[in-house]
């Protein structure tokens, strides 16, 4: 029995050993495997870098790893970044040699074919794993595991990429119907990417110089600017040599986002905000983020294992929220290692280093492998059902902004400004000013083509009790464009129109959600925390201090803008407490209560707000370290130097019907003091919103077809009468402050007096010619007066001394002798 025993036990040993074996070695590679990614020489890319390096190691990926790095001359002279990563350099296309046009995301189809002609290693492999520099890797990448062939790569399901469905795949490749909507996750044999990869380079140049085709509509990129051009690139490209891919929607997962039930994804792509509990992260909030050169520093710890198991009870929505919190462990675990490398002291022990240290943190990143759930392929019913389905596959909401203003020209001149920075600010969707307008101003009213327009009956004057309160528009206008408008957005974004946008604003990065809309801090409306509050909404604790910037969901919005021109109307109502120390309005006149409207008429709906301070800057104000600032509020009047600008002061001058009219240029930025780098940076921010608002004039001028830049006369369209009024530029109400700097009345007056040029120049040639003949008669008379004198000759003389004696008051008419005598002379 003994010797039996020892047998069995032999026996048993070998076939555990021999099962480990054969997991282990069922993950060796008997092909020949390279991993690339793509990236540019910016600190963006840097820990984006460490981060994907980190977890290819973790994952245990097999197959070397290259970093395809662009940068231009310039760029790798600063560049500190070399050692992050094995690389291979690759020329820049950022700005296209030929086009001029800047487009960095060209740069991967670019350094895939570079590579391919210039490295050895692409001589000396059989499969190819792209990947983006955004990526965790969870376990290996196996192409011929993930199922592909040659001839038939693996890629993920991009499911709005819907150019594929449309004209666009029409006109950009001879097969529109093999156009696959895949991305993010690649894998595919090294002929099959020989035979793709310049087609790839040339579909997205082709794809990119037709803007006529950007339209959101057409494309699905929200932003309409031709951003995933290189998508549809590549799409096109394998279109184009009939290479059809197995497409996969498990292997490939955004962290934020559920995992299916049974799934294992072993690919995590933070390409979006994501969150767990209060704790959330944004790729684009460190965009120049030098984080890896910063010894010791990590992104902001997420909750650990014990706080998210307690977050959820869905299994699978804690695992989602398990891998959203390896996503960032694994990031700055990468960053910590990264640290050590580049000879950082050992940071000091804390509670978070101790956990990236730990088994547990060990146990829960281990390599993941694929299951069979996970490795089951879409086929052509599940792509239609996610076609027809109008959220499937799309990783943003819709999005429309919009802003209020009346029909004078104090707004039309602001409304030129915001459309401008609009347009440049890569804001996505579509935009729309609120007109509030009279019938007999909008007979008058020139600036119909200024933006795209939704007309709002005018509640300046109050219908019921008279009241003269503009600001009222704002509610007004939104409640009648909702009631009225075929709104196709999730998210509404709400503007001022005295603001210029410096980025896009978007409820996916600023975590906005349906219940919790996002704004901007207005912490003078003191009167959330006082009796106003609680006079007037019965939620005076869920009153917040906000305004200027709105972000909100469509179906708050709906419930809530009633509440908010009702309580409107009650504060403008309640006369007993505009008092400042209630307000906190300075004016005391009640003109804020449009404000007060909206917090209180969002606390009636306990309507909370996520307040964020880093959307909105007022120019002159001292910018926080680091901050990109979305938008500008030039409210309130700013200085830099001598020169200063004040809205106020041009409410009544029509800056834009009158043509080439500007706004005083700023100083120049190298005229600014260097020493004081807050000064500085403020100086620069308020030069780049004038300068932004005069940008944009220049262009409507322009489009307006203003003749020449030297000339600030009326176009040929307008009145007699309405060139009389127009030309009272710089004439404004008494009730305005006496605050106007002598820059922007100097300006003014030089518009005022070169309109008058052209009137006055014929008058000034006949004074002048009237005055020359004058002189000449005068010299004529003289000469014969004094000729005739001569003639007389010394035979006068007598008659002279006779004519002084009966006259001795009489003196020499000269200026001298009279000033000395005292003697006044009728000339």
């Amino acid at each position: 029995m003994s010797g039996h025993s020892v047998l069995l036990v032999v026996v048993l040993i070998a076939l555990g050993i021999g099962t480990v074996w054969g997991k282990e070695s069922s993950h060796k590679a008997p092909y020949r495997v390279h991993t690339l990614f793509s990236v540019e020489c910016q600190n963006y890319f840097d820990w984006q870098t460490v981060g994907l390096l980190r977890s290819y190691r973790k994952a245990k990926q097999p197959g070397p790893i290259t970093r395809l790095l662009s940068c231009t001359d310039e760029e790798k002279k600063n560049y500190k970044g070399m050692h992050l990563a094995p690389t291979f350099e690759v020329p820049s296309m950022s700005r296209h040699p030929r086009t001029g046009d800047w487009y960095p995301a060209i740069n991967k189809p670019a350094g895939v074919v570079h590579w391919l002609k210039h490295s050895k290693d692409a001589q000396n492999v059989d499969w190819v794993v792209i990947l983006d520099a955004d990526m965790i890797i969870r376990g290996p990448i196996i192409p011929w595991e993930l199922g592909a062939e040659k001839g038939r790569p693996v890629a993920a399901y991009y499911g709005y990429l819907r150019g594929c469905d449309n004209i666009l795949a029409q006109l950009h490749t001879k097969h529109p119907e093999l156009c696959d909507k895949v991305g993010g996750l690649l894998a595919m044999h090294i002929e099959d990417l020989r035979a793709l990869a310049p087609m790839w380079l040339s579909k997205t140049e082709e794809v990119r110089e037709d803007t006529a085709h950007w339209g959101t509509n057409i494309t699905g990129d929200i932003y309409g600017k031709g951003w995933i051009s290189e998508m549809y690139g590549y799409s096109f490209g394998a279109a184009e040599v009939g290479l059809r891919h197995k497409i996969n929607d498990n292997l490939m997962i955004y962290p934020g986002y559920v995992p299916r039930e049974g799934i294992e994804p072993i690919l995590l792509h933070y390409g979006l905000p994501f969150s767990v509990g209060n704790w959330s992260f944004n790729k684009l909030a460190h965009h120049e983020d030098g984080i890896v050169y910063d010894c010791n520093r990590l992104f902001p710890e997420p909750p650990y294992p014990r706080e998210v198991r307690l977050m959820k009870i869905d299994p699978n929505q804690k695992r989602g929220l398990f891998l959203s919190v390896e996503c960032m462990n694994i990031l700055n675990e990468g960053l910590l290692l990264q640290h050590a490398a580049n000879g950082c002291p050992k940071p000091g022990w804390s509670k978070y280093l101790s956990f990236l240290k730990s088994k547990t943190f060990a146990e829960l990143t281990k390599p993941k492998y694929v299951n069979p759930a996970t490795l089951q392929m879409m086929d052509e019913k599940d792509m239609v059902q996610e076609h027809d389905d109008d959220n499937a596959g799309k990783p943003y909401p819709k999005i429309h902004t919009v802003f209020s203003t009346e029909c004078t020209p104090y707004f039309d001149w602001q409304t030129v400004g915001l459309m401008h920075s609009f347009r440049t600010s890569g804001q996505p969707g579509n935009i729309t000013r609120l007109l509030s307008c009279t019938d007999e101003e909008l007979k008058r009213y020139k600036g119909h083509d200024l933006a795209p327009t939704h007309y709002v009956p005018s509640m300046s004057r109050h219908p019921l009790t008279g009241d003269w309160y503009p600001a009222i528009n704002k509610p007004a206008g939104v409640l009648h464009w909702l009631n009225h408008a075929n709104i196709d957005a999730e998210f509404i974004v709400i503007l001022d129109a005295d603001m210029i946008m410096r980025g896009p604003i978007t409820p996916w990065e600023f975590k906005a959600a349906r219940g919790r809309p996002v704004s901007t801090p207005y912490d003078y409306l003191i009167g959330c925390d006082n009796e106003l509050a609680k006079l007037h909404t019965s939620h005076p604790e869920a009153c917040d201090k906000v305004g200027g910037v709105i972000i909100m969901h469509i179906d708050d919005l709906r419930q809530f803008a009633i509440l908010w021109l009702h309580k409107t109307e009650e504060v403008r109502a309640d006369r007993a407490h505009y008092a400042r120390n209630i307000t906190g309005d300075i004016y005391e006149s009640g003109w804020i209560s449009e404000m007060y409207g909206y917090s209180f008429g969002a606390a009636e709906l306990k309507l909370r707000h996520r307040i964020e301070n880093d959307i909105l800057i007022y120019p002159g104000y001292v910018p926080a370290p680091g901050v990109k600032y979305r938008v500008f509020h030039y409210g309130l009047q700013f200085t830099v130097g001598n020169w200063s600008f004040d809205k106020a002061e041009w409410r009544e001058v029509d800056m834009v019907n009158r043509c080439w009219a500007e706004f005083p240029k700023p100083p120049d930025p190298s005229t600014l003091d260097q020493g004081d780098e807050d000064a500085r940076e403020r100086d620069l921010l308020s030069i780049e919103c004038i300068r932004t608002l005069n940008e944009g004039l220049h262009l409507h001028h322009k489009r307006r077809n203003c003749t020449s830049t030297n000339s600030l006369s009326s176009s040929e369209s307008e009145t007699t009468e309405e060139k009389r009024i127009s030309r009272k530029i710089g004439d404004f109400n008494g009730s305005f402050t006496s605050r106007t700097n002598d820059i922007s009345k100097n300006h003014r007056k030089d518009l005022a007096s070169d309109q008058k040029d052209g009137m006055l120049s014929s008058f000034k040639f006949w004074v002048i010619i009237l005055w020359a003949f004058s002189g000449l008669g005068f010299l004529v008379v003289i000469f014969v007066v004094y000729s005739g004198h001569k003639r007389r000759g010394t035979r006068m003389k007598h008659h002279r001394s006779r004519r002084r004696s009966l006259y001795p008051g009489y003196m020499e008419v000269n200026g001298r002798d009279r000033h000395s005598r005292g003697v006044d002379v009728p000339l």
